[in-house]
């Protein structure tokens, strides 16, 4: 692995409980950068905050770990956990970026997985940035209220950061979902503009009525970013955001755990941790999201894209006004269900190519009923 010590703070030596979490996590500490393993989980905290509020990251402050280092792991976590410690910001906001990127896309690199904390949620792009590399699209699911698109000719700033994924080039982004959107809080045309391009948005209320709708997004998904602003301003233990609706910390965890289960998920970032407003209770939330993640991971499957699909069960559904039959996979191991959408045929095409795609038993279900899913439409646009 390329050296990537030079971008990190170490971190202090600190007592704690014996058999605790903090007791088999790996830290960086001073000329001890930790010789990272494959198959494992890297956190680091970034106190990035210059493309935030002006009144708010007046501070570092990262006691999350102290939180975190007095819990207990599960019998199953069989992989290495490491603390690199902290980014600490370039003399630019560039230079931080930079940082971000290179260490994020070594780690990726190397089968690790990136638990990135920090400022704010600007910090998505040079994470997606650090895949640029590895020649795949990339499939971004954010937890959010508002979409955060801003206008290209605006500079990047915490709520106006999308359009600079879109706007890159090369573009490897293939979809984009929006776990937790609230109609108050967004402009009509930006509701279009995600139409348009055929991204996923799940509404806020949508997931309160059903919350295993979001499961298949975030199995498709490769990074999954939390806005902590999307979390109803009564769960938090010191006055940090306002608004009256939103997530509760057990909604966010869950999501988390069904997060770290994708075994197509490869990088989860924390975002908007605001230092100086943070009480105890809500640095132990932080902690707290890093744990059910990694108790996720330590949980997967290993279905596809890991395993084969040879073993499922194939379901093959006729649908009137649909070419090509309409064809599902159900995994034996957890009994998730993926459907397969071809490419749009054209003249120049010689192999008939399809993509699997996470679905629910409703997806099928419907589909049986004659109704095509949403989702198959959608990808399928795309793939034109």
């Amino acid at each position: 692995m390329t050296d990537i010590s030079l971008f990190f703070q170490a971190l202090p030596i600190a007592n704690v409980i014996s058999g605790s979490l903090g007791d088999r996590i790996i830290y960086h500490t001073e000329g001890n950068f930790p010789l990272i393993e494959k198959k494992s989980i890297a956190l680091f905290y970034v106190p990035e905050f210059r493309n935030g509020k002006p009144n708010y990251h007046t501070k570092k402050d990262d006691h999350f770990r102290l939180a975190l280092s007095n819990y207990f792991d599960a019998v199953n976590w069989s992989f290495n956990i490491y603390d690199l410690g902290d980014i600490i910001p370039g003399a630019t906001i560039d230079d931080t970026y930079f940082a971000v990127k290179q260490v994020v896309g070594e780690l990726i690199k190397n089968e690790v997985i990136p638990v990135v904390i920090g400022g704010t949620q600007d910090l998505t792009v040079p994470i997606y940035l650090g895949y640029e590399k590895t020649e795949q699209l990339v499939n971004i699911m954010s937890v959010d209220n508002r979409f955060d698109l801003g206008d290209p000719e605006n500079p990047l700033y915490e709520d106006q950061f999308v359009n600079k994924l879109l706007m890159h080039r090369p573009c490897f982004l293939f979809n984009y979902t929006v776990l937790g959107i609230q109609a108050p809080l967004v402009r009509s045309e930006e509701i279009d503009l995600f139409e348009n391009l055929h991204f996923d948005t799940i509404r806020l209320g949508e997931y309160v009525s059903d919350r295993k709708v979001a499961e298949p997004y975030l199995r498709n998904a490769d990074i999954l970013t939390m806005d902590l602003g999307a979390i109803r301003a009564s769960e938090w233990q010191n006055q940090i955001y306002d608004e009256p609706n939103g997530f509760y910390h057990s909604d966010m965890c869950q999501i988390a755990r069904y997060a770290g289960i994708s075994d197509k998920l490869s990088t989860f970032g924390i975002f908007n941790v605001i230092p100086e407003k943070f009480g105890p209770a809500d640095h132990a939330f932080i902690a707290q999201l890093i744990w059910y993640f990694i108790d996720g991971v330590a949980n997967r499957m290993h279905d596809f894209p890991i395993g084969s699909k040879k073993d499922y069960t194939k379901f093959t559904v006729l649908v009137d006004g649909i070419e090509d039959q309409v064809v599902f996979f159900k995994s034996p191991r957890s009994d998730r269900w993926w459907m397969e959408v071809p490419y749009p045929s054209t003249e120049d095409s010689k192999f008939a190519r399809q993509t699997l795609v996470p679905c629910s038993k409703l997806d099928y279900d419907k589909t049986v009923k004659g109704e095509l899913p949403v989702l198959w439409w959608k990808t399928y646009k795309k793939l034109l």
